[in-house]
């Protein structure tokens, strides 16, 4: 049986491992202690050999091949092969435990799914069942040692019936045949089908499902048995680790202190960090031979034996005496109350105090919190009721509105754009000069924008534009003006590709159009939008909308070669 602790480590505790190591059933010290004395023996025996019956030249001559030994054999990777070898065995051993078949989904299926209390009807489930738990006898009477002891032959598989058993003797086939039982199954199924006992097809299809599922358990059960881990890996890691502490044996030894070798000040005689050593790594590796092939009758080797006969007993027990015995249907103790809790008792009762578990944010911190915008809202303040917009100081002592905010920040803005439109204003004079007829001849006509007004408390209107091209004598000198260059008298417009809408006492700036490369071959303009109503305006892009939008008007397009 396998060696269970698990009620022992239920609770963490100060040294809760430690009643653990002195068990001796399953345990390293049960497993290893042979090597182990083979080992210290092995090393005795060199040391006293060393020390009273080799002469000084002798001695000169081991000690320089106690310190070679010992400087190369860190070159050995023992821990990166042994890491991988035993996760690779760890995680075979828990898949050959998942894979062993169990009857236990397919005996409720065939319990709910093939109708009759008669002997028929009971015939057929007890029959069905029996040829599951004989497929699951042969797979396993044919990986495990301990079951085929049990199981020899065919004579002792005392189950199967005097004409089941000429029957899977006539079945000639050089391949194991632990499937025969399976296909049993499937006919009696079909056959209970045409006889009414299963009542639709779905039911047959998850009968068949159910046992598919089970034999594929088998299935792989036989190829892990015939597909192992690669002997060569196994060869390499145990040969790395015995050719490890062979070289141990001379490297590890205490050398003369007297002779001044590096390391080698203390003649303790016992090496006591070699032998954990061994025992570490040696124990590792008996845990991957004890763990590779699970069906032997190691102590934590599975216990198949009980497998078979519990599945055995559990499946008929469920498709034969529990077939239709129900208990009588009765009211609960809670039928009427709607918040419904088992009892607990005294030792348990701390456990009804705690409060229910409601999400990890559901007692985060609630105080005010300050919005980017200026605003203090609480986090638990509905959304709605939320004042965005609204400025706050640090000392906390006057409030002031969004508006004289956003006018603050636009004079400065227009104070910085008067420098640089100065110095633009300068040299865009000195490249008037310089552009050349052909250039103006090539540029479409785009009327100067009015520039929106600045006064605080006051709100700025955009007056409709002259769509009639000016020439460029009459273009008013202005900024904006120095940055156009307008062509002849026939002009050509293009579509607006700034959508704008309105919005509602907010100013904003109307972004300048850029100015114009001096001394380009070609130059292009976008005309400046111009709405009937006298209303304010800002960019899309900015997310505000407004319940009204004005018509936009672009100017006819001509072009002239």
């Amino acid at each position: 049986m396998t060696v269970t602790y698990t009620a022992q480590v239920a609770n963490a505790r100060f040294c809760g491992f430690s009643k653990l190591l002195l068990a001796w059933r399953g345990s390293i010290y049960k497993v290893l202690w042979k090597e182990f004395l083979a080992f210290f023996a092995m090393y005795t025996a060199i040391s006293v050999t060393y020390r009273f019956f080799l002469f000084d030249d002798q001695k000169r001559y081991f000690e320089k091949l106690a310190i070679y030994c010992n400087h190369y054999a860190s070159l050995i990777p023992m821990s990166f092969v042994l890491g991988f070898y035993v996760t690779l065995v760890v995680n075979r051993w828990w898949n050959q435990y998942t894979r062993i078949p169990l009857p236990d989904r397919l005996m409720c299926v065939l319990s709910g799914g093939l109708q009759g209390v008669d002997e028929r009807g009971r015939l057929l489930r007890r029959t069905m069942m029996r040829y599951t738990s004989l497929s699951a006898l042969l797979i396993l009477r044919s990986v495990s040692t301990a079951v085929f002891k049990r199981f020899p032959t065919m004579d002792h598989v005392v189950e199967a019936g005097k004409y089941e058993r000429k029957k899977f003797e006539s079945l000639k086939s050089p391949y194991n045949k632990y499937w025969i039982p399976c296909v049993w199954f499937t006919n009696l199924a079909a056959l209970a089908r045409c006889e009414g006992r299963i009542k639709d097809d779905s039911t047959l299809k998850l009968v068949l499902e159910e046992l598919n599922h089970f034999r594929g358990n088998c299935s792989m059960l036989f190829h892990y048995d015939m597909i192992s881990v690669p002997l060569v890996y196994t060869q390499v890691v145990t040969l790395a680790v015995y050719s490890f502490f062979f070289v141990c044996l001379i490297g590890r030894q205490f050398l003369d202190p007297t002779q001044g070798y590096l390391g080698h000040d203390l003649d303790l005689y016992i090496p006591i960090f070699t032998l954990l050593q061994f025992f570490f790594y040696a124990g590792w590796l008996k845990v991957a031979e004890q763990l590779i092939n699970p069906f032997g009758e190691d102590d934590d080797d599975f216990e198949t034996n009980w497998l078979i006969d519990r599945n055995f007993q559990v499946s008929m027990m469920a498709v034969d005496e529990m077939y239709g015995d129900l208990p009588i249907m009765e009211r609960d103790r809670y039928w009427n109350d709607s918040n419904p809790r088992p009892p607990y008792t005294a030792a348990t009762l701390f456990r009804l105090r705690k409060p229910s578990f409601q999400g990890s944010t559901f007692d985060m911190d609630t105080q005010s919190t300050i919005c980017r915008c200026g605003g203090v809202f609480n986090a638990r303040t509905p959304l709605m009721e939320v004042q965005f917009g609204v400025g706050v100081e640090r000392c906390g002592d006057a409030l002031q509105s969004q508006e004289e905010i956003m006018e603050e920040e636009e004079e400065e803005e227009e104070d910085e754009g008067n420098t640089q439109k100065g110095a633009e204003k300068e040299k865009m004079e000195e490249g008037n000069t310089e552009v050349t007829g052909d250039i103006q001849s090539r540029m479409p006509l785009l009327p100067s924008p009015l520039q929106p007004s600045r006064d605080r408390g006051q709100t700025s209107i955009r007056q409709p534009q002259d769509k009639t091209p000016r020439p460029a004598s009459t273009t008013p000198s202005s900024p904006l003006a120095h940055r156009i260059i307008h062509p002849r008298s026939t002009a050509c417009s293009t579509q607006d590709l700034f959508i704008s809408e309105p919005i509602t006492e907010q100013s904003t700036v109307i972004p300048a159009i850029p100015k114009p490369p001096i001394g380009g071959a070609k130059m292009s303009f976008l005309t400046v939008p111009s709405y009937s109503a006298p209303q304010r305006h800002r960019s899309v892009s900015m997310g505000s909308e407004s319940p009204s939008a004005p018509k936009r008007e672009t100017a006819p397009c001509s072009s002239q070669n």
